[in-house]
């Protein structure tokens, strides 16, 4: 990772100068479809190092953009949030990438994030597990809301509701029953995240949080999934609370403050 030098003792570009250089930075932040290193916005502004380090500093600091993991640029969260005030959804999977990452890294398992479509929940995003068993790609697919942990999130918190008629049975453990789905329910608004323990797949455990927007709305789910046979049930409550804190790291960003009215 590319450090940037706060130490400098070079003088500083005052007025218009400073501000020029800052939304030349911006631009070259903002245009690049993929994120840009400190090097690459040094030899694409002309700048020198100091100079961009110092500004890059400031324009992180006022949130117009913000560091991956490996310390590359990207548009920050106040770009981010004016995008999603008019409902746009199309950016959401490269916004929650970084998250997913991080989410994956931290628990070594495959991490998904699902939305609502069409009566199912649909995977939208996906970072793969570590392991060999395990590495299915969800991307594309659509499963029914009742039996998956994105979809119960959804249906919990309001962003789906249940699709009328008999409910799939996918598996013994299914629950069809939407008595029992609706009580199933009320756990996990309790909770603050879901689980489904082999009820979408034979051997398939899957814990989801849910994602906000600035209105408090629920707009996506994100979930961790394992086989069974690596996750145990005194493990789900720790899953529960990384997704909580991944999704919330995510819906900070999409502009939700938790505890704002």
């Amino acid at each position: 990772m590319e450090l940037l030098n706060e130490g400098a003792a070079v003088p500083s570009p005052t007025g218009t100068q400073a501000v020029d250089r800052a939304a030349q930075l911006l631009r070259e932040v903002v245009h690049c479809p993929d994120p840009v290193t400190f090097t690459e916005l040094t030899a694409a502004t002309g700048l020198a190092k100091s100079t961009t380090s110092r500004l890059l500093m400031a324009l992180e600091r006022g949130g117009l953009v913000r560091r991956d993991g490996h310390g590359r640029f990207r548009p920050g969260e106040m770009f981010i949030r004016y995008a999603w005030r008019g409902g746009a959804e199309a950016g959401l999977t490269s916004v929650a990438q970084p998250f997913l990452e991080q989410h994956g890294e931290a628990t070594g398992e495959t991490i998904n994030l699902g939305v609502a479509s069409g009566g199912m929940v649909e995977q939208i995003a996906q970072v793969d597990s570590t392991f060999l068993i395990g590495g299915t790609n969800w991307v594309g697919l659509s499963v029914p809301l009742h039996c998956a942990a994105l979809g119960k999130v959804l249906l919990a918190f309001g962003a789906a509701e249940l699709p009328p008629g008999r409910l799939e049975r996918r598996t013994a453990r299914t629950l069809t029953s939407r008595t029992a789905i609706q009580s199933d329910l009320e756990q996990v608004r309790q909770h603050g995240f879901a689980v489904t323990e082999e009820e979408l797949e034979p051997g398939l455990v899957a814990v989801a949080a849910p994602v906000y927007r600035d209105d408090h709305a629920v707009v996506a789910a994100l979930s961790v999934s394992a086989p069974a046979s690596r996750v145990r049930a005194a493990d789900l409550p720790g899953l529960g609370t990384r997704c909580i804190s991944a999704a919330r790291d995510l819906s900070a960003v999409l502009g939700f403050q938790e505890g704002a009215s």
